[in-house]
C-alpha cells in the first residue's frame, strides 16, 4: 500500500513538472487564498476566545436599572453600577465571592531622583478580585478582607512594573510612592492580561495595555480618587457639584462581579437583585419595575460586542476569497487532467481501475496543496506585519504566528485542494479507454 502511495506521488510530481506555469498558477492561487484566510483568522481567534475558560460559567456581571426606561438603550440597564447600588451588593454579600472595581491612573515616583515620574494605570478593587479571576503571582499575594475594611494603603503591582522599579527582585514589603502617597507592596503578579479584558468592558479596555497596579477599593474612595475610566451620568450628564454628590448620585462608574458556582446560586442572586430593586421602588428611589440582568462571561462579551465587527467582516471576505481561489483551482485542475485523457485511456486499458486514477490524481492535488500551504505560510508571516493597516494596533498585536496556526495553514491548504480536485478527478476517471485508443 505504501509503495503504491509513493508511486502515485512520483507520477504526480512528474505530471506537475510537465507544465510548470500551470502548476505555479495553482500553487499561487491556493497560497494567496489560504494566507488571506489565516491572517484574518489569527485576529478573529485572538479576539473571540474565552479569556477565562476554567471559570467563565461561574463569573457574572450584575446590572441594576437605576435610571428608568426613558433613559435606557433598547430596554437594557446601564453597563455599570453607581456607588450606592454597588456598595449595597457588597454589604449584602449574597455571593460566595464578589468584587467591585474601577480604573485608576496614578503617578509613580521612582526612588531614583534622576528618573522622571510616570503614569501607572490599574484598578481599585476588593480582595476577592485575585481569587475570582485566578490572578497568578510571581511574589506574595493579594491583600485580605481585613485590609479592605481598614482601608490600608497596600498595593499589588505587575511583574513589568516590578522589573522597572526593582529590577525584578522580590519587592514584597517594600514601599512605592504614587500621587504623593506611600503604599506597601503585598504582591507582584505574573504576566497576566486576559484578552479581551472581560472584567472591564465598561471602560472600553478590552484590548488595552496590561494593568500595572491594584489598590483597595475602600482606600481609593476614602482618598477621593476619581475614576480613570468611564463615568456615565445619563442623558442629563449631571455629575454633581462636589465629591459627595457625585459619589452618592446616579452616575454609573463601578463594575461589579460575583462568583456563583451553581445554577441555583445564580437563580437566587437574580431573585435578590429583583428584591433589591423592589425595595428601592418602595423607598421612592425607583418608580419603575425591576429591570436587572445577571450575565456570565460569555453572555457579557456577546452583549458588549467584544469581537470587533471588522474582524468578522474581514474573515468573511477572506473566506470568500479562498472559495474563489478554489474555484480557479478546480478549473485549472480540470483543464490539466482532461488534457491527459489519452494517458488515462492507456492506463485503463492496461488494467488500472478508476480507484487507481482517483488515488493518482488526488495525490497530485495533495502535492499542489502542500506547496500552496508552504507558500501560504510565507504569505501569512508577511501578512502579520500588515494587520495594523486594517485593525487597531491593540487588536493587531494580539495576532500570533504559532505552531497551531502553522499546522492549520498546511491542513487547510491540503484539504481544500484535495476537495477541489474531486470533480476534476471524477471527470478524468470517466474517460472511456476504448474511445481514447480508437481516436488516438
Amino acid at each position: 500500500m505504501s509503495g503504491m502511495f509513493f508511486h502515485n506521488l512520483r507520477l504526480g510530481a512528474t505530471s506537475l513538472r510537465r507544465n510548470p506555469l500551470l502548476t505555479a498558477l495553482m500553487i499561487m492561487s491556493i497560497g494567496f487564498g489560504v494566507a488571506a484566510s489565516m491572517v484574518t483568522y489569527a485576529v478573529f481567534r485572538a479576539v473571540s476566545g474565552d479569556p477565562i475558560p476554567q471559570k467563565s460559567a461561574q463569573l457574572f456581571v450584575p446590572q441594576i436599572d437605576n435610571r428608568g426606561p426613558q433613559y435606557n438603550r433598547h430596554g437594557e440597564p446601564p453597563d455599570a453600577l453607581n456607588y450606592t447600588d454597588a456598595m449595597a451588593l457588597m454589604r449584602a454579600h449574597k455571593a460566595p465571592r464578589q468584587t467591585l472595581l474601577f480604573q485608576v491612573g496614578l503617578s509613580v515616583m521612582p526612588d531614583d531622583a534622576q528618573r522622571m515620574p510616570f503614569k501607572a494605570v490599574g484598578y481599585a478593587t476588593f480582595s476577592d478580585f485575585f481569587n475570582m479571576f485566578d490572578v497568578p503571582f510571581q511574589y506574595g499575594q493579594g491583600w485580605g478582607p481585613g485590609q479592605d475594611e481598614s482601608r490600608e494603603p497596600v498595593v499589588v503591582i505587575s511583574r513589568a512594573l516590578n522589573q522597572k522599579l526593582f529590577g525584578g527582585a522580590n519587592s514584597v514589603g517594600r514601599e512605592i510612592t504614587m500621587d504623593d502617597r506611600h503604599y506597601r507592596i503585598v504582591g507582584v503578579t505574573e504576566n497576566w492580561d486576559p484578552k479581551p479584558r472581560f472584567f472591564d468592558m465598561f471602560s472600553g479596555n478590552a484590548y488595552a495595555m496590561p494593568a500595572q497596579v491594584y489598590i483597595p477599593f475602600n482606600y481609593a474612595v476614602a482618598q477621593r480618587f476619581d475614576t480613570y475610566g468611564n463615568n456615565n451620568c445619563g442623558s442629563d450628564g449631571k455629575r454633581g457639584d462636589d465629591w459627595g454628590s457625585w459619589l452618592h448620585g446616579e452616575c454609573v462608574w463601578v463594575s461589579a462581579w460575583v462568583e456563583l458556582d451553581t445554577a441555583a446560586q445564580a437563580e437566587a442572586y437574580r431573585q435578590y437583585l429583583d428584591g433589591y430593586a423592589r425595595e428601592q421602588r418602595a423607598a421612592g428611589r425607583f418608580n419603575w419595575p425591576p429591570n436587572n440582568r445577571l450575565r456570565d462571561v460569555a453572555a457579557w462579551l456577546d452583549y458588549e460586542h467584544a469581537v470587533p465587527p471588522e474582524s468578522r467582516i474581514s474573515l468573511s471576505l477572506a473566506l470568500g476569497f479562498l472559495v474563489i481561489c478554489l474555484v480557479n483551482t478546480i478549473g485549472l485542475l480540470l483543464a490539466k487532467f482532461m488534457r491527459r485523457a489519452p494517458e488515462i485511456g492507456v492506463r485503463r486499458a492496461l488494467g488500472a481501475s478508476r480507484a487507481d486514477i482517483y488515488r493518482q490524481f488526488l495525490a497530485e492535488a495533495g502535492m499542489v496543496g502542500l506547496a500552496g500551504g508552504v507558500l501560504g505560510l510565507v504569505l501569512t508571516g508577511l501578512g502579520m506585519f500588515g494587520i495594523g493597516l486594517v485593525f487597531e494596533p491593540q487588536i493587531a498585536q494580539l495576532a500570533r504566528m504559532d505552531v497551531s496556526l502553522v499546522l492549520l495553514t498546511l491542513v487547510v491548504a491540503i484539504a481544500a485542494t484535495v476537495l477541489a480536485a474531486f470533480y476534476p478527478t471524477w471527470r478524468a476517471a470517466q474517460v472511456q479507454p476504448a474511445w481514447q485508443l480508437k481516436s488516438n
